[in-house]
């Protein structure tokens, strides 16, 4: 496969084409073209990614599997219309030398990456967590507020992403104080991060550098939830 040279602006382009025609008559015929522009961009960018976790010790995987489908699941949505508007991929939380044999999933703790006309977006942290490993964070929360701190305020992942973000319940769940001084911290459903990156950023052969130090910021944030108790 070849390098990864950047998205090309045609890729823009087919995606605006795709969101005024999301349907299977458009897209069938232009199936090549998505691949061309787009599939294997994505792949050749995981992989490049990849090798940069390695050569770094960033605790992340990125290889042929990180790359979500265009095919938007329908089945339990009101929405049918059948292709995603955007790409994106996943990268799992491994230990360096570690190899993971897990499917990637948007679940588990890890980075993610997303592209679209609209917004070219880096991010990562725990989504929608399993209620045990959420109340593994509130306990850390509570217990170990110095640790939880010094890695979301340390310098690099403050200049990278600034906080953390994820939507929060409206008030402290029980058996919290509400007038709890994390309380912003203890509200939260998702503990996640992110940044968006300028469109020119994505058309660029440089992306695989500039997101491989993107979540080497996030190294810290991504050891912290990935040590809590699943």
């Amino acid at each position: 496969m070849p390098p990864f040279a950047g998205f090309r602006p045609e890729a823009v382009e087919f995606l605006l084409e795709l969101q005024a025609n999301n349907d299977r008559a458009w897209f069938q015929p232009r199936k090549a073209e998505y691949e061309t522009l787009l599939k294997e961009p994505l792949e050749a960018l995981c992989l490049a990614l990849g090798e940069r976790f390695a050569a770094r010790d960033i605790p992340l995987q990125g290889d042929q599997r990180s790359p979500f489908r265009i095919y938007r699941d329908v089945r339990f949505s009101a929405d049918k219309t059948p292709y995603k508007t955007h790409v994106s991929a996943s990268f799992p939380y491994v230990e360096p030398g570690e190899i993971s044999t897990a499917s990637h999933s948007a679940h588990g703790v890890g980075a993610y990456f997303h592209f679209s006309p609209d917004e070219v977006y880096a991010g990562g942290g725990m989504w929608r967590p399993e209620r045990d490993r959420l109340t593994a964070w509130r306990a850390l929360v509570m217990d170990h507020p110095k640790k939880v701190h010094a890695a979301i305020e340390g310098p690099d992942f403050a200049e990278a992403f600034g906080h953390l973000e994820g939507e929060s319940l409206k008030r402290v769940p029980p058996g919290y104080p509400p007038d709890h001084p994390d309380a912003d911290l203890l509200r939260l459903k998702d503990v996640v991060f992110g940044r968006s990156l300028a469109l020119e950023d994505a058309l660029s052969p440089g992306l695989p550098d500039q997101l491989a130090d993107t979540f080497a910021a996030a190294t810290p944030v991504l050891r912290l939830l990935a040590d809590l108790p699943a």
